[in-house]
């Protein structure tokens, strides 16, 4: 079985120069860990854009090709993740004889503690780790929480650590918005010889190893990094590279960043306000065919084909193309799930349903309770939520850009929602509407969820022939209180009051 090879040159051109890697390479690393070889190369030029190198990678009749990468100071790597366990052998290939032709072979020992590989598509509509276990996103956004002071950013990952998400929403680029005017202290690229402009055939290594640390770090707290590669929110130049740039730094972000199990890949955040004509405040050179391009790269050339979205601000990117893996919206009514499911047939996060907080942008002042329905709602329609705060800060660190500690109510809530839908077999319920303001996921004869955003009637047809127990939930005070059996068939009842939750199941099902 072959997979992916992006970088290909002739088997006969390299095998004159076959020769063992230096002893200090790795000799062995757990399934869907990090393997890292480490070259001696030239440092001469520009080795960012005038060097190749990949390694090929093969375990009996499978054989993946992974791209390598300059890290500057004459350090060139190689990076891959062994899909399975067992013994590999690798042979590098490059346009350079002192990189070509070095071979190996490491063990890819069993996965062990919470390395459970990473998130892949299930059953349509969900997600799941690569050796089967659930993945219940949880999803937050912190756009430029990598590009603030070293102290607020252990903050951030000290405020993960106690919260339920388990997916972040981060830009790779830095953001210039409103609560987030602060420049970093390294680009993902060199300053030009003016000290002022980008040199966008030169990275810079600094910057990149400062992101893995943190990818790195996420992981540690099982977190899933989607990484937000393009936006229109820049006035360093970086929304307006031409195409050969975008695709020399996409190829660069695959070689060092992909063979880190937790991240994703989002092309783009807002990307409809990147085309022109465009609005104050943004910037972007892109079309529709430059989306696709972007996507399509990210889909044949990533060797470990880590998940890919695409996020939009008003116009619907067409998420029924290949090169997308999971839908990622923005919207106000997370009701809307379930038309997206059945158009697209693919797993819907609704990475942006507005934040909890109390900015002035309508879309930044949501209450908790305004928040928890978000979730609620959303889930109960089959997909997948994202969180936010935009609550006012003295020194505007606001989560929603810069991370640092969350001030709302709606986490702790969350993580009641979180805990009480691993409980299920969600992978397994299927979403309906029951009427203007109710809607039931259920997987039918075993369990059902029952929301009602609004109170007054609901009906619910009931399959098998067992008694059902009936617990109603409090969602925001976060307890379950029993009401009387039912028995299957028709079931009404009246939602006492907005936001009323009713889990029904066969006692087996605790």
């Amino acid at each position: 079985m072959k997979r992916n090879l992006p970088l290909a040159w002739s088997l006969t051109a390299f095998l004159p120069f076959l020769s063992p890697l230096p002893a200090e390479q790795p000799k062995s690393v757990e399934r869907w860990d990090v393997l890292e070889l480490t070259l001696s190369g030239p440092s001469s030029g520009n080795p960012f854009v005038e060097v190749q190198l990949s390694a090929r990678f093969t375990k009996g009749e499978e054989t993946i090709t992974v791209p390598g990468f300059y890290d500057g100071g004459g350090v060139y790597r190689v990076r891959f993740s062994p899909p399975d366990p067992g013994r590999w052998t690798y042979t590098t290939r490059s346009n350079q004889a002192e990189l070509s032709g070095k071979d190996g072979s490491f063990e890819a020992t069993a996965a062990t503690g919470d390395n459970h590989g990473p998130v892949r598509i299930r059953e349509t509509f969900h997600l799941a780790y690569a050796d089967g276990t659930p993945f219940f996103q949880v999803g937050t956004t912190c756009y430029a929480w990598t590009h603030q002071t070293d102290e607020l950013q252990k903050q951030t990952l000290e405020t993960l650590a106690t919260e339920p998400f388990n997916k972040l929403r981060m830009c790779v680029f830095p953001k210039s918005y409103r609560h987030n005017a602060n420049d970093p202290t390294t680009f993902p690229f060199a300053r030009a010889a003016d000290g002022k402009a980008f040199d966008f055939e030169r990275f810079d290594p600094a910057n990149w190893r400062h992101l893995e640390q943190r990818i790195g770090d996420l992981r540690k707290l099982g977190i899933e990094a989607d990484l937000i590669l393009f936006h229109p929110y820049d006035r360093w130049g970086f929304a307006e590279m031409d195409s050969e740039a975008d695709d020399r730094y996409l190829r660069y972000a695959i070689a060092r960043l992909s063979a880190y199990r937790n991240v994703w890949w989002s092309a783009a955040n807002e990307y409809d306000f990147m085309i022109p004509p465009l609005r104050d405040g943004q910037r972007g050179n892109k079309r529709m065919e430059d989306w696709d391009r972007i996507l399509s790269i990210l889909e044949k050339e990533d060797p470990h084909h880590r998940l890919r979205g695409i996020h939009h601000a008003s116009k619907l990117y067409d998420h029924s193309k290949p090169w997308v893996t999971h839908v990622s919206v923005q919207h106000r009514d997370p009701s809307q799930i379930l038309k997206w499911r059945e158009r697209f047939q693919k797993p819907v996060v609704l990475d942006e349903c507005r934040y909890e907080g109390n900015i002035s942008a309508s879309w930044g002042k949501l209450t908790g309770p305004e928040m928890l329905r978000q979730f609620w709602v959303g889930t109960v329609c089959g997909g997948y939520v994202g969180h936010g705060e935009t609550l006012r800060h003295p020194q505007d660190v606001l989560w929603w850009s810069k991370g640092g500690v969350l001030r709302g109510e709606s986490p702790p809530r969350i993580a009641f929602l979180r805990k009480t839908m691993e409980a299920l077999p969600y992978a397994e319920m299927t979403p309906a509407r029951l009427g203007q303001s109710a809607f039931a996921l259920s997987k039918p004869g075993s369990v059902y969820l029952v929301y009602a955003t609004a109170e007054g009637p609901v009906r619910l047809q009931m399959e098998g022939e067992r008694e059902y127990e009936v617990d109603e939930i409090d969602t925001w005070n976060m307890s379950a209180r029993k009401l009387q059996p039912v028995k299957p068939g028709e079931f009404s009842f009246t939602a006492p009051h907005p936001d009323y939750l009713l889990r029904i199941r066969v006692p087996s099902q605790q």
